[in-house]
């Protein structure tokens, strides 16, 4: 495997960023329009948070910005090794650092730059080492919405869908979800009355009621099956793929995850890129 391999080798320099004040609606856009899982949050020029598609779908009615995204994120200078960036991604469980240089945001390298690199390096170690066999498949005719929330409380970025059969006929991730999603407009109504509880003389019928009626804006994933949403066009590898095989696999049609089955084509489980990291970690 080749040695020193610097984070400024691997990172991106044109990097997609929200500023503060910002809004939701304006990261939705960003995040739809670059097809990234999140992006760095700047103030003044310098790094203030990072917010992601899971922030989003976590807080749905949310609107400001500042209060979306996760304060004080980890970041890496761009002269560190790959491996110390895989160890801390994997460690912290983030998909993205952003490489500061001067207190100046200069980069980020992703799960994905790590990977693509690993794709270069002939580690012929087989995968099924680093799958994840604990899944949690949803059905075809399942709705979207019921999905993401069965994916954000198993906290899974993914998850394979199947059909009757029980067959895997593919994959929904949150980055689907979120290009399947909308800003939703309502107006709500609150009853507010002028009597107490406390008050014995009372009656609810001679109450005087104040109804407010108030906007509320939010995230929304429609009730759509599953199917009409799902990556249908699967990459498979075998259980005994060598690592780099099943980077380049990932690089090449730019995926988060393999599901990896046996001779017999079963399922038997999820390759996601972010353990194929761990071949470095540990190597």
């Amino acid at each position: 495997m080749p040695k020193n391999i610097k984070v400024s080798d691997i990172m991106r320099t044109s990097v997609a960023y929200a500023t503060l004040p910002g809004s939701r609606d304006e990261v939705h856009t960003l995040l739809k329009e670059k097809k990234v899982s999140g992006v760095p949050v700047l103030k003044d020029g310098k790094i203030v948070g990072v917010v992601s598609r899971a922030n989003l779908l976590k807080n749905p009615e949310e609107e400001q910005l500042a209060l979306l995204m996760t304060r004080n994120p980890i970041v890496i200078d761009p002269d560190a090794d790959m491996t110390v960036a895989a160890k801390i991604l994997l460690e912290n469980n983030i998909r993205r650092l952003p490489v500061v240089k001067d207190e100046k945001l200069v980069g980020i390298v992703s799960v994905a730059d790590i990977v693509a690199s690993i794709a270069e390096m002939d580690i012929t170690d087989h995968v099924g080492q680093y799958l994840n066999p604990t899944v949690l498949p949803v059905w075809t005719d399942t709705p979207l919405n019921v999905a993401a929330r069965i994916m954000e409380l198993a906290k899974s970025k993914a998850a394979p869908v199947i059909d009757s059969n029980l067959e895997v006929v593919g994959i929904i991730t949150d980055r689907d979800i979120i290009s399947a999603s909308v800003i939703e407009d309502s107006v709500e109504m609150s009853d507010m009355s002028n009597g107490s509880d406390d008050d014995e003389w009372t009656w609810e019928s001679m109450r005087d009621t104040m109804s407010i009626y108030y906007s509320v804006s939010r995230v929304k994933v429609p009730d759509v099956p599953v199917k009409d949403v799902m990556v249908k066009e699967l990459v498979k590898a075998a259980y005994i793929s060598g690592v780099s095989e099943c980077a380049l696999k990932m690089k090449r049609n730019k995926v988060d995850q393999i599901p990896i089955v046996n001779a017999n084509q079963r399922f038997l489980g999820l390759l996601r890129d972010r353990n194929i990291m761990k071949a470095i970690v540990d190597y």
